[in-house]
């Protein structure tokens, strides 16, 4: 990640709106797609199709070695689930699907959680922590004094309110041009530290959020993230312009 951040123009913006609502299409219809025995490969390549349908690219695919259009990570899976024609979705488990594209050379990224059939209390309220934590986030991208950590520390005090924990190791990330820019978006931390947010900023929003504890540890695939306690995950994303008029979630219907 270059150090350097990039401000959008009103042209990149337009660009980087198409590209996020190619994911929100593509996310809305995959979520239809969830259902006990389908398989998580199956949800990649229908991914991929609806992609190519929309003329624009899968972002993740072959990126740096990431061999599938989708990340599916289901129950204790944090991030970067690989897709698998063996991993079948069952009656009540839980599945993040994260993916990008890239459109006349933009990126769009975007990340939900959810349910395979009828799930537990526990999974719905960790869920439900998530994506609020991720509003809590965004509500904080606003130019005028503030600053990159209030979004972190909105996030961080909303999830541990809930009694939930927040993931360190992965972060959110600055989007445009490039898939991963600068700044580097960490989810905890106290409020008024790093850059002062400006207009033209274009942020990628994505707290990962735990039922146990914090850590996480890799699989031997070299990508799956799991709970080291193996307590279940959820995870969102959204990506959103900071503009004069405060934040604009550019990956949602």
């Amino acid at each position: 990640m270059s150090a350097l951040i990039h401000l959008k123009s009103p042209r990149d913006l337009e660009l980087l709106r198409h590209a996020n609502r190619i994911v929100a299409e593509i996310l809305t219809e995959l979520r239809t797609q969830i259902a006990p025995g389908v398989s998580t490969l199956k949800l990649s390549e229908l991914g991929e199709r609806l992609a190519v349908k929309r003329n624009a690219r899968p972002a993740f695919k072959g990126y740096n070695g990431f061999p599938h259009a989708l990340c599916a990570s289901v129950n204790e899976e944090v991030v970067h689930g690989i897709p698998c024609r063996e991993r079948i979705l069952r009656e009540g488990d839980i599945i993040s699907l994260d993916f990008g594209v890239i459109h006349k050379d933009y990126y769009g990224d975007a990340a939900i959680t959810v349910p395979v059939g009828q799930v537990d209390e526990q999974s719905r309220a960790l869920m439900k922590a998530a994506e609020e934590a991720l509003h809590q986030g965004i509500d904080q991208a606003t130019a005028g004094g503030n600053r990159l950590s209030d979004i972190s520390h909105a996030i961080q005090s909303y999830v541990e309110a809930q009694g939930f924990s927040v993931v360190r190791e992965f972060v959110g990330h600055g989007i445009g041009r490039s898939l991963h820019e600068s700044p580097q978006i960490p989810n905890y931390g106290p409020p008024g530290q790093g850059v002062e947010l400006k207009p033209g900023m274009v942020l990628a929003i994505e707290p990962m959020i735990n039922q146990g504890v914090s850590g996480v540890d890799v699989l031997e695939d070299g990508w799956t993230a799991v709970t080291k306690d193996r307590s279940r995950s959820a995870h969102f994303e959204h990506s959103i312009a900071i503009t004069e008029n405060g934040p604009e979630i550019l990956s949602r219907l």
